[in-house]
């Protein structure tokens, strides 16, 4: 009788194995969008307590395959952006859910992040989308209560990106980087009064991808009096 129940009893945990082993190995599930990100309200948003902008519309990733971030020279990322660059003038502002005219049909996301940068790798990953080798594009309204002059646009990005304010090339990070705050400053801008659309493109390989901008004032210091919308 003792026999009979031992045997009893390993069978049992033999047909459990299977599935347990199958949960201890199973890949993690990916962060929900949350940990990073909220959806953008209809408020404008002011920049954090150190000026950095939270509010952006990102594109979902555009696939861009690269073994390695080294070879982001200069003329390799304006040859990427120039043949990924969603359609449309400079000025323009994607909707929330838009689809871009682009290969892959990528969507719009009208987001605040939560933390001072934009962890592009958790956005793509919580949507189920590629995490390397790929380009992300970001798109940001600043309303500006009176002109500014003088004013740095300051970026760091993990890896290489350019950003555009208004339409005119404001900044440009090449190579193989990891992001740092105020990496590459623009020259002197000019913000107007109102309205003023910032644009950017990051590309990575391998690794974490994440970008951080804000505005610094002729004497340094984080431009604060300012909000930002996705219209």
């Amino acid at each position: 009788m003792t026999m009979t129940i031992r045997r009893a009893a390993l069978a049992a945990f033999c047909l459990t194995l299977p599935a347990y082993a199958g949960a201890q190995t199973a890949p993690p599930a990916p962060p929900p969008l949350a940990d990073y990100f909220v959806p953008a309200t209809g408020a404008p948003k002011a920049p954090d307590a150190d000026g950095f902008l939270q509010r952006w519309l990102l594109l979902e990733p555009i696939v861009k395959p690269n073994r390695s971030n080294t070879g982001f020279t200069e003329a390799y990322v304006r040859a990427a952006f120039a043949a990924s660059l969603p359609q449309g003038p400079p000025m323009a502002v994607p909707r929330d859910g838009e689809v871009a005219k682009i290969a892959g049909a990528p969507r719009w996301h009208a987001l605040d992040a939560t933390r001072f940068d934009a962890k592009l790798f958790n956005f793509a990953q919580s949507l189920g989308k590629p995490v390397y080798g790929v380009i992300f594009w970001a798109v940001t309204v600043v309303e500006a209560p009176r002109e500014m002059r003088g004013v740095r646009l300051a970026v760091g990005s993990n890896s290489a990106s350019m950003w555009w304010v208004n339409g005119a090339e404001a900044a440009g990070l090449y190579g193989d980087r990891r992001m740092v705050m105020d990496d590459v400053l623009s020259r002197p801008l000019t913000l107007r009064k109102g309205r003023n659309v910032i644009r950017g493109a990051v590309i990575n390989g391998p690794g974490l991808s994440d970008f951080c901008v804000r505005l610094l004032d002729a004497n340094g210091q984080p431009v604060r009096d300012i909000v930002t919308t996705t219209k």
